[in-house]
């Protein structure tokens, strides 16, 4: 495993679990967003149905006269999760996904403060282990993030003690065994959410580098290696996108076999590492002579193919067998005059009855080799006749 999926510094913040790099971390919350959107719904309708399930301890915990003031702090708390739930239906929800789930852990946490603080103090026993509940919620259920819960349950912990050890003044044992417990679920769950939170970004690196592996192999297995030109096999499936689209629009299309005239004679002369690099300028000639939505690709040792896509009118791969044969005759340093090189082009026109790839590709071969025996450096249309 490589130094990025092991979660480096420099990549991957240790504490805050960002990732340095603003476009990987953009990247990031993009793809995740699906399963947090899941996520995040799940855990609000789980959420609001525990909520609703601590009422019935009010049965026989709660005052009657408390009873009203503890469903009403109840309810509300209860409205923010129901908003956010129909937010969750917006684009607004995307671009600030974890403040709004971090708002219905907030609403939850305050919400039991509140009804906490209108139960009798024999009571609370029962009332504050929801707290502990609400740390493990924000930490790994809802889909918040590490940093977000810790901030979230930091701020739930300073007001529970400042409710309950200032304002109704709970004996301070009382406090201290609900403070030990409602920590030790801070660092049991944090501990957890952190590690989940960096599992996940490292998986993540891991998952994106094995992609662009994948990727390079693919392209390396439908391209030349020499050239990057693409190979036969990807000049096939691209002539057969052509087909299909010419058969869609009656396009016309263009399919030119190039052969390089005396390029065994300057590969013998000038060595075979000569003779390559003189390929790799003629790739980067003819790919400069055609259009962008044109290919050219490599199909043998000296012999490459252009598909001329979406033509106007056959004049057009007239001119474009002439541009070819244009750039190809202009002179190459390091190679001297007697041994210049030249082309021969043969070119099929497609669609055509009964048309294949294999088939028009050997047509415009044998058109190429009408130029041969004709004295070569020039084109031949093919027939299109059966």
């Amino acid at each position: 495993m490589t130094a990025i999926a092991q979660g480096n510094p420099s990549v991957l913040r240790r504490f805050g679990l960002r990732f340095c790099d603003s476009q990987l971390e953009l990247a990031y919350r993009h793809d995740t967003f699906p399963r947090t959107l899941i996520h995040g719904r799940t855990a609000i309708l789980v959420g609001m149905l525990v909520y609703l399930l601590c009422g019935l301890l009010d049965i026989w915990f709660v005052p009657p006269e408390a009873s009203s003031g503890v469903w009403q702090s109840r309810l509300t708390a209860l409205l923010v999760p129901i908003l956010i739930l129909a937010v969750s239906f917006t684009e607004a929800f995307q671009r600030m996904a974890q403040w709004w789930l971090s708002a219905v852990c907030l609403a939850a946490g305050f919400g039991m403060i509140a009804i906490q603080s209108q139960v009798p103090l024999a009571n609370a026993s029962y009332y504050y282990p929801a707290m502990v509940m609400v740390t493990f919620y924000t930490y790994n259920f809802i889909g918040v993030r590490f940093a977000y819960a810790l901030g979230i349950d930091a701020l739930l912990l300073v007001s529970y003690n400042l409710a309950f050890g200032l304002l109704l003044e709970y004996p301070g044992h009382i406090l201290f065994s609900h403070n030990v417990f409602i920590v030790s679920a801070n660092l049991i769950a944090g501990t957890t959410g952190y590690l989940v939170e960096r599992q996940a970004r490292q998986l993540y690196l891991r998952e994106r580098q094995l992609e662009k592996e994948r990727h390079y192999h693919r392209e390396r297995s439908l391209h030349d290696s020499l050239t990057g030109l693409p190979n036969r096999e990807l000049l096939h499936d691209r002539i057969r996108q052509a087909l299909a689209a010419s058969q869609r629009h009656r396009l016309l299309q263009g399919g030119l076999f190039i052969d390089l005239d005396g390029f065994k004679r300057i590969n013998d002369r000038l060595g075979h590492r000569m003779g390559d690099q003189l390929l790799v300028r003629v790739a980067e000639r003819l790919t400069n002579s055609v259009r962008k939505t044109d290919t050219v690709a490599r199909i043998g040792g000296d012999e490459f193919f252009v598909l001329a896509r979406d033509l106007a009118s056959e004049r057009d791969v007239h001119r474009l067998a002439d541009k070819l044969l244009a750039s190809l005759r202009s002179p190459l340093s390091d190679v001297p005059e007697p041994l210049a090189l030249r082309a021969s082009i043969g070119v099929c026109l497609f669609p055509y009855p009964g048309m294949n790839v294999a088939d028009m590709i050997q047509r415009a071969d044998m058109a190429m080799y009408r130029v041969k025996m004709a004295g070569k450096d020039g084109y031949c249309v093919a027939e299109l006749e059966p």
